[in-house]
């Protein structure tokens, strides 16, 4: 698979490693880097070899650092809904796809950049790295999605003081709140990221996309939908071969060997 705006790259645990490549824009979310996210994200999706993915940035600088400025400030009104709505919806693909993801957030991750990091499974942060929402600085409100998942994560009053203040915090800080899994030195954020993802993945694949799909129920729906739906990816895990095969394991003291079906 061959992009413009990023790097893909399948390696042999069924990772895929996305790498936002505009490091002299420092990685900013143009239309076109949407667009190659929308891509990847669909074959991601599709592709069977893909079992997870990490997304991150290049160079050492940014992870992205937000929309592009350049191109947003000549749109209309519906045209900058529009923007909203199609970033809305690729970020929107990541969370859902059923396969685990890693942010591996190596610097700035602000705006559109902290959005796109919301919407992985997880979040790493190297030590040097730093979040914010600094939309209102441009008289604007985040479009991708901030204002809906930033709360979720950190709890309304943070996410209000992160979005209002437009201040930029510390990945130690982004840990202590909770926006962070991990904060780990920048050398080690590439193999920190790896060996969680290589860790999950040693499970049941189909278990593993149903509680993301349950989990993301209740978070949008509330407890009562959220228990409905636990019980039913609950019936509908004990119906697959890879549950046959992991309480045998059990019962055999022996590591299972999960098929995905």
């Amino acid at each position: 698979m061959s992009f413009d705006n990023i790097q893909w790259d399948l390696d042999k645990a069924g990772i895929a490693w996305i790498t936002v490549n505009r490091p002299a824009k420092l990685n900013a979310l143009s239309s076109a880097v949407i667009g190659e996210l929308e891509q990847a994200f669909s074959q991601a999706a599709s592709d069977r070899a893909v079992r997870a993915l990490a997304i991150t940035g290049a160079g050492d600088k940014a992870f992205v650092a937000g929309a592009d400025v350049a191109e947003l400030a000549v749109l209309s009104s519906n045209e900058m809904r529009q923007v909203a709505l199609r970033g809305q919806r690729v970020f929107r693909m990541l969370e859902t796809m059923g396969k685990p993801s890693v942010a591996a957030v190596n610097g700035y991750a602000l705006g559109g950049g902290l959005e796109l990091a919301m919407a992985a499974t997880v979040r790493f942060a190297a030590e040097s790295a730093r979040f914010g929402q600094p939309e209102v600085r441009l008289g604007l409100t985040p479009g991708y999605g901030g204002t809906q998942r930033l709360p979720g994560l950190v709890g309304r009053g943070r996410a209000l003081e992160l979005l209002l203040s437009a201040e930029p915090i510390t990945a130690a800080e982004a840990y202590r709140i909770g926006l962070v899994n991990a904060v780990v030195p920048q050398a080690e954020l590439v193999a920190a990221s790896r060996a969680w993802l290589e860790k999950v993945l040693r499970h049941a694949p189909l278990a593993i996309s149903l509680v993301m799909e349950a989990v993301d129920t209740g978070f949008g729906g509330g407890l009562e939908e959220g228990l409905r739906m636990e019980a039913a990816v609950f019936g509908l895990s004990a119906a697959t071969e890879d549950f046959r095969e992991g309480t045998r394991a059990f019962l055999e003291k022996r590591s299972p060997e999960f098929a995905g079906k």
